[in-house]
């Protein structure tokens, strides 16, 4: 320890972070990094739980991309999305056959998908693309852009965030202008920032139709959204709508604006944008959170009643439980006394891969945490985020949920374990719970390489619960 205070409290608090400093990697293993801190240097903010029981395996039951499972995660994301055009399975494996080659790390891992992007946006050689090429092409390069953000602050060149977030969106822009209705565009008032919204239809002769609201997580982006919601949305007569909220997409990176723990203040602008449309039945929306916004959905739910329908993918009562405990015990009540432990005992102690791991999952949440991350530092006040975090707590206001609600849940859940099945016992109003298992490869947070049983599951309850009339 590089420092140790005489005060009896202080010593045992310091005394019970020692496995941090000393082992960091095994203390992220439990929420924040599925590696185990002598892997790749990057982010590990999609953990993995060995079906066997063995802390080796990176991913339980499938197939393995990458040994470190933090990659390993990300790229059976860029696979499952293949099912709706999100990604090809041919360039994913490619690509991942080359960062094995070159070693994984962030750096090859950020390097190999921006490069992918950058092909992908180009037309394909020897041919001249028509306007689906392009399109598809489009989905696909954000697809890849968003793979290389993810990693980017654990790489050389952190300071790239931003440019490599606005590739990505520009991608996932000509891909909307090319499809052949194009969502509607707009900014819907939120503070003193605007939030940019996609809203999509299946075709143009304005019936009245049931509306989705999808609701990405801490790190997602608009590509994602594609995958988890639009497309089996039109596919099902229904609008869809995507917005970059607090803490997400341009807002974040762009804006510099933060998640905020009362996201009803997110979804009531929207809501008012939506039902002054006439081509939205205004009984019939629904409202879905992809992984931590199964949290910021439900939230919004319990004080927006306009809302018809509720999904949580998965349910999440406190996301500051998504930290392992050792983290937890570096907030004490007073600013000064954790930020000095965090910066005296905590931060010294960190291997990079951890130090990446940190400031990606602490950056939605703290914009001196993303500023310093992107000059390649980790943030020195560690008490405001935090507290931000805890903040987002919903246990107490669940109760206050009054529509229909389905909570998922996921065999080896990474993030929320046991966290779905506690929402769906305290909710009162009518509802539903399903868990997706490993016995038809729908395992893990978010279900990555089965997205298509993903919206199945959540569509066919939605047309359930909200018929047509």
């Amino acid at each position: 320890m590089t420092h140790v205070s005489q005060d009896a409290s202080h010593l045992s608090r310091r005394t019970a972070l020692a496995g941090l400093v000393g082992g960091a990697g095994a203390a992220l293993a439990a929420g924040c990094s599925a590696s185990s801190g002598t892997s790749a240097q990057g982010p590990a903010a999609r953990p993995s739980v060995s079906a066997t029981g063995s802390a080796g395996e990176a991913t339980p039951g499938v197939m393995t991309l990458f040994k470190d499972p933090s990659f390993n995660f990300s790229g059976l994301l860029a696979l499952g999305a293949a099912g709706f055009g999100g990604s090809e399975v041919g360039e994913v494996l490619t690509a991942v056959n080359k960062i094995n080659k070159a070693g994984p790390s962030a750096q090859t891992y950020v390097d190999t998908f921006r490069k992918l992007g950058d092909q992908v946006s180009k037309a394909p050689e020897g041919s001249r693309p028509d306007r689906e090429t392009k399109r598809l092409r489009a989905l696909r390069a954000a697809q890849y852009y968003a793979q290389a953000l993810f990693f980017v602050l654990g790489s050389d060149n952190p300071d790239s965030e931003e440019q490599l977030y606005k590739a990505g969106r520009g991608a996932w822009d000509r891909f909307c202008n090319l499809c052949d209705l194009a969502p509607v565009t707009a900014n819907v008032p939120y503070g003193r920032t605007p939030m940019p919204v996609w809203f999509f239809r299946p075709d143009a002769s304005g019936e009245r139709r049931p509306t989705v609201i999808l609701t990405n997580g801490s790190d997602g982006q608009n590509v994602d959204m594609w995958t988890y919601g639009v497309s089996a949305a039109l596919e099902r007569g229904w609008n869809a709508l995507v917005y970059d909220g607090p803490g997400q997409g341009q807002l974040l990176f762009v804006d510099r604006v933060v998640f905020t723990p009362r996201w009803e203040r997110v979804v009531t602008p929207l809501l008012d944008w939506l039902v002054a449309r006439d081509d939205v039945d205004a009984d019939r929306i629904a409202l879905t959170g992809l992984s931590m916004a199964g949290n910021l959905a439900p939230r919004a739910a319990a004080f927006e009643k306009r809302i018809a329908a509720l999904v949580a993918m998965p349910g999440c009562l406190e996301p500051w439980l998504g930290f392992p405990p050792e983290i937890r015990k570096v907030r004490t009540p007073s600013k000064a006394e954790t930020n000095n432990i965090w910066n005296k005992d905590v931060v010294p102690g960190l291997s990079a891969a951890d130090a990446a791991t940190i400031k990606k999952r602490f950056e939605p949440f703290s914009v001196p945490a993303m500023l310093a991350a992107r000059q390649g530092k980790v943030f020195t006040d560690f008490y405001t985020p935090a507290t931000r975090i805890e903040s987002l707590t919903i246990t107490d206001v669940v109760g206050r949920i009054t529509m229909p609600t389905l909570v998922l849940d996921y065999e080896y859940e990474q993030f929320y374990p046991g966290q779905p099945r506690r929402m769906f016992d305290k909710l009162t109003s009518p509802k539903d719970y399903v868990k997706l298992t490993s016995a038809t490869g729908a395992q893990l947070h978010c279900s990555p390489m089965a997205p298509q049983q993903h919206c199945d599951i959540v569509f066919d309850w939605l047309q359930e619960t909200l018929p047509g009339r």
